[in-house]
């Protein structure tokens, strides 16, 4: 692809992802993300065809984003975990589209696109807990899920508490980050003996 093409079809995913998350499927206009991408709809619709594949473009676009901004660390899961709530926190758009695909049906598209960009974290994990100090209890996929769930709980729940939205201040986003970190630990930590 040209490199005029290559920039058209970012400033499109860039647009189509605030849209997206500002609207969900459902409510975005491919007009609204064509204008701020500056392009034409029609040069939207020859690289995606239609609005619900620009829309699961995007998506595995946001995978790919994370997955470069946060190389997945097996060995270190309170890390990983500090890593993804620190993402999720610059971009909030991330975790928005993720929950509306799920709020519209599309959680096997997001699937599709997770195992793609991400490849086989539920086998990295499985190996790297051979012989380490992760909890053998766990399923390697149920705890993937935890993790995910501690890093991205205050994005899923803005505002849950009265001064603590989204524009809650660097000292709570630090307290908040202590606290993902601490309870990662917790999880992953071997059962103490009685």
């Amino acid at each position: 692809m040209r490199s005029d093409g290559l920039a058209t079809r970012m400033r499109i995913f860039e647009a189509a992802r605030i849209e997206f998350a500002e609207h969900g499927l459902a409510g975005a206009r491919v007009d609204r993300i064509a204008a701020a991408a500056h392009a034409s709809k029609e040069r939207l619709y020859a690289y995606f065809g239609d609005k619900r594949s620009l829309f699961i473009a995007t998506i595995e676009e946001n995978f790919a984003m994370l997955a470069e901004a946060i190389p997945f660390t097996p060995h270190d899961l309170p890390g990983f975990a500090g890593a993804v709530y620190d993402h999720v926190t610059a971009h909030p758009e991330h975790a928005r589209m993720l929950s509306w695909a799920r709020l519209e049906g599309e959680g096997a598209a997001v699937a599709a696109a997770k195992g793609v960009r991400h490849g086989n974290h539920g086998q990295d994990l499985a190996q790297a807990m051979v012989g380490s100090d992760i909890d053998p209890r766990w399923r390697e996929d149920d705890l993937i899920t935890m993790i995910f769930a501690l890093a991205t709980g205050w994005e899923q729940n803005p505002g849950l508490f009265a001064g603590e939205g989204r524009d809650c201040g660097e000292e709570v986003r630090r307290r908040r980050r202590e606290a993902v970190v601490l309870a990662a630990c917790k999880l992953v930590s071997p059962p103490v003996p009685r």
